[in-house]
């Protein structure tokens, strides 16, 4: 007879080899198919509603591995809400808007922008973003992230604009928005004024140089022929200079070096000294910088005033304490020539070119006139040293290039006149990590004004008009009616109307008594369009509401989106648009660099899916700490893998030993089921406990640690390896057998329902092959509450106990294994000497010992002079005296006693008898 025949070994089609790269695209189309997330969404209608508000991303180009990490974050999320309890749609949106898309279609489609109108170039930007938009969405759900992916919110479309006019109209009428010149950050290279979220601080090769300033009236306080030294780092702004700032509580000297008499801060003194070589130092008089307000200098090579200001901006960080001052080119300089009524002055046009108001410098670029100043300074005279410095720059985020402070007329948010409301409402945000929380609380308390105005085509207009004395005009009828035409007809129609035309019908102000009338030509900051999604999705979109649950971004994001639409909302509202604040690291690569092509570092997400798979992907983002920056490579990859086929082996086994159990039939009451099965229900229900609780922290490395773990240690080592003896030996309806069986079933429904918002495809995969199984896919289901298993209080800390003796029987059968004594443990017979009481009554009390060691026997004993000493017992190890029963491995001293099956055990013979001899 072949026992073979016999065994009830594990029998599964579910496949060993996940092929996630073949089946991952067609399971997506299966869920297109079946509309599942219409149906999650369905499923869970009249449940508390739990919005995650998408920040969107910039539509140009292909994702890179940081969009991958933010979208799988998110679906996480809302995969998991929706099965614990909530019903949680999720609208994915993007940034449509701004300099790069202009960008990519003059100089990577060559589009001729000066050949057509700004409406006909709009028209192709648009249709350039939605392109973009079309192919970035298809590779998100390529990543099998869950949402209503044919209705998101796209900042171009009608309402949206519609109800960005809206926000910008209600800020106005609250006075917070206003017209003035002052200096903005500008970037030559964009051609257009920049907010603070838009620079970036990178390291930029300077001229240093130290100018003498002649005093022409010395109002008493100088007797002539003094000279201040001013120091600077952007010579190009001398042609600039009004002015020279001293500090009023400062004390100053008035030094003799070189035969010359010098102006400067006393702190200072020994440092420039030092700089400027001079030996032999006199100081010839010192005072208080108040002393020297109004004193007046002659500019080093125009015949025109530098007047001496007071400013408190003046410090002895650095310099000479005698500040060169450009009202024109910065905003300290502006605000205290502001003071002295001087007015901006600005002789740079709008990409960064001298006029004719800088005589001598005219024609140049401003960077480029760095060299021809030096010299101008050096033929006069007042050039004291010029050196190299390198520091860090003002960059324009978006072209990488340096920017520069312009004073131009810009339209402003005057963040200054709600700051405290907004300060309030910070400290009323959770934040995840809770640094978060004093990053944007130290940006907003220093934030001034927020300069929204653009100068470019491509975005949302400005919603102003003109009278013919230049008045500005924003009124509740104006901005309503300009938000009812983009709700009709889009923005485009501010670029193909003229002003007349834009107006509310018979439309008059006294400005404009003849009805003439213009309108504002610069766009509104990009930033604005997506801090206005509060508005234009929160509240227009069914199933959303304001404030949002979570806003989730990239740590990048405190000065981007975090923060804008913190300001507009409250602004709007007085109440921050959401609850939570989450926010992610960068992405670096295996060593912890930034990733560039030039290193050849670059990951792909597409690159991934292809070759291992969307679920790896998922399973990485599971198992980095992603409030920090994280890493990737392909060797973290491949470690992912081999996570990922244990959690699929463990599966895999589980189904294919549920292969002739029916759980409707089959099951054991939970009261009635064997002590071990009750306990590994009992550490399910840990495990359960413990990764809900991470998943509401939005913690997910804890929950790929306890899961694999679980699988590898509680299941792997243990209930599934010992059980092997019970499962594929004894006959099917065993009570034993179906007890384990009734414990495998609940352990793949609650992982498999567990794993779902990290690895669906796979999961789904699983569910095809659970019997009983009945919901279409298993992310129409819940993920089940922990619960107390009958008989836990007394039965858990026995074998919690166990499992730690158990531990020592198999140090002890390495050690006979490495010496040779044994082969496989089943070939041991083991010899258990407790050391203490609790060790002897959890022993004494444990039916099927051997079978939960893994060996063929287990003998308890008060003393065994061979054994060794071990933590909680000693053991001793020999190789078992019976014969290998050829059924089941196990060595028995009754093999041979049946007559009819002399090659078995005894308990294999009365299997084979009662139910497979005929």
């Amino acid at each position: 007879m072949d026992y073979k025949e016999t065994l009830l070994m594990p029998k599964t089609e579910f496949p060993m080899r996940g092929n996630l790269p073949n089946k991952e695209p067609k399971r997506q189309e299966q869920w297109e198919e079946a509309n599942l997330y219409e149906k999650s969404l369905e499923r869970t209608k009249g449940r508390p509603l739990f919005v995650l508000h998408d920040g969107p991303p910039y539509a140009n180009g292909d994702l890179h591995i940081g969009h991958a990490l933010n979208k799988i974050l998110k679906d996480f999320i809302t995969r998991y809400k929706s099965m614990t309890g909530y019903h949680a749609p999720y609208i994915p949106g993007w940034d449509t808007h701004g300099l790069p898309i202009e960008t990519a279609l003059t100089k990577n489609k060559k589009v001729k922008r000066k050949e057509m109108s700004v409406a006909e170039f709009r028209q192709l930007c648009a249709e350039y973003a939605l392109g973009q938009v079309d192919s970035q969405r298809t590779q998100f759900k390529q990543l099998g992230v869950r949402g209503d992916w044919d209705n998101p919110y796209i900042t171009l479309t009608k309402d949206y604009e519609a109800a960005q006019i809206k926000v910008f109209g209600e800020m106005a009428k609250k006075g917070y928005i206003y017209k003035g010149l002052k200096p903005v950050y500008w970037s030559p290279s964009s051609e257009s004024a920049l907010a603070e979220a838009e620079i970036e601080y990178q390291d930029k090769r300077s001229a240093s140089i130290y100018v003498a300033f002649e005093v022409r009236d010395g109002k008493d306080l100088f007797d002539g022929g003094e000279k201040f030294i001013i120091w600077t780092t952007t010579p190009w702004t001398i042609p600039a200079n009004l002015g020279i700032s001293l500090h009023p509580d400062l004390e100053y000297n008035v030094v003799e070096a070189n035969g010359e008499k010098y102006v400067l801060a006393h702190a200072l003194l020994e440092d420039v000294a030092e700089e400027l070589g001079w030996e032999n130092v006199k100081v010839v008089k010192s005072f208080k910088g108040q002393e020297a307000e109004r004193v007046v200098a002659r500019h080093p090579f125009y015949d025109r005033d530098s007047l001496v200001m007071l400013g408190e901006h003046v410090t002895t960080d650095a310099g000479t304490g005698c500040v060169h001052t450009a009202p024109g080119h910065g905003e300290d300089d502006f605000y205290v020539s502001k003071k002295y009524g001087i007015e901006a002055f600005c002789p740079v046009d709008d990409k960064g070119v001298f006029t004719e108001e800088a005589p001598g410098f005219e024609g140049l670029f401003y960077d480029a006139a760095n060299k021809v100043v030096t010299e101008k300074l050096e033929e006069v005279g007042s050039l004291l040293k010029m050196s190299f410095i390198t520091h860090s720059y003002p960059h324009d985020w978006r072209t990488k290039k340096p920017t520069i402070f312009r004073a131009t007329a810009q339209w402003f948010a005057s963040i200054k006149d709600f700051r405290q409301d907004i300060l309030s409402e910070i400290k009323e945000v959770n934040w995840y990590p809770n640094w978060g929380e004093t990053r944007l609380y130290n940006m907003v308390r220093d934030r001034e004004d927020w300069c929204i105005s653009r100068q470019r085509a491509w975005g949302v207009p400005i919603p102003v008009f003109y009278g013919e004395d230049g008045t500005p005009i924003i009124t509740d009828e104006t901005v309503n009616h300009v938000s009812e035409l983009f709700k009709e007809h889009g923005s485009n129609v501010w670029f193909e109307r003229e002003a007349e035309d834009l107006l509310p019908e018979g439309f008059t102000s006294e400005h404009s008594p003849n009805g003439k009338f213009t309108k504002e030509t610069d766009i509104m900051d990009v930033w604005f369009d997506s801090g206005s999604s509060h508005e234009g999705v929160l509240m227009n979109r069914e199933d959303h509401r304001r404030p949002a649950d979570i806003y989730l971004e990239g740590s990048d994001q405190y000065r981007g989106w975090f923060n804008s639409s913190l300001s507009t909302a409250v602004a709007v509202t007085g109440k921050a648009p959401y609850k939570t604040i989450i926010s992610h690291g960068f992405v670096l690569d295996g060593n912890g660099r930034k990733m560039s092509k030039s290193l050849g570092n670059v990951i792909v997400p597409s690159k991934v899916q292809k070759q291992l798979g969307s679920d790896i992907l998922r399973l990485w983002v599971a198992s980095v700490d992603y409030q920090s920056d994280v890493r990737i490579s392909n060797d973290i990859l491949k470690q992912t893998s081999e996570a990922y086929r244990k959690i699929r082996n463990t599966f895999r086994f589980l189904l294919a030993n549920l292969a002739d159990f029916n759980p409707a039939t089959d099951a054991v009451a939970e009261h009635e089921l064997e002590e071990v099965d009750r306990y590994m229900l009992h550490r399910l229900q840990q495990l359960l406990s413990d990764v809900r609780e991470s998943y509401e922290k939005y913690e997910y490395a804890p929950i790929f640690h306890q899961i694999h773990n679980f699988c590898a240690v509680d299941l792997s080592s243990f209930y599934l390896d010992f059980a092997k003896d019970v499962l594929y030996i004894e006959a099917a309806d065993n009570k034993r057998r179906r007890s384990i069986q009734t414990g495998y079933y609940e352990v793949l429904t609650t992982l498999v329902k567990l794993l779902t918002p990290i690895i669906p495809h796979t999961t789904d995969e699983v569910w095809e092959y659970i019997p009983g199984a009945e919901a279409e896919s298993v992310q129409l289901t819940d993920i089940p509450e922990p619960r107390e298993i009958a008989g836990m209080d007394a039965l858990a800390p026995r074998w919690d106990h166990f499992m730690n003796v158990r531990d020592d029987v198999l140090k002890a059968l390495e050690e006979a294994r490495n010496d040779k004594v044994i082969g496989k443990s089943l070939e041991a017979k083991i010899t258990i000497v407790p050391k203490d009481e609790e060790t002897n009554e959890v022993l004494t009390n444990m039916e099927h010992l051997h079978q939960f060691l893994i060996v063929s026997e287990a003998v308890l004993s008060e003393s065994n002079a061979s054994a060794k000493e071990y933590k909680f017992v000693d053991v001793a190890v020999e190789k078992h005296p019976g014969e290998k029963c050829e059924r089941c491995w196990v060595a028995s001293e009754t093999v041979g006693e049946d007559h009819d099956h002399p090659e078995l055990c005894s308990r294999c013979a009365t299997v084979v008898k009662e139910h497979y001899t005929a």
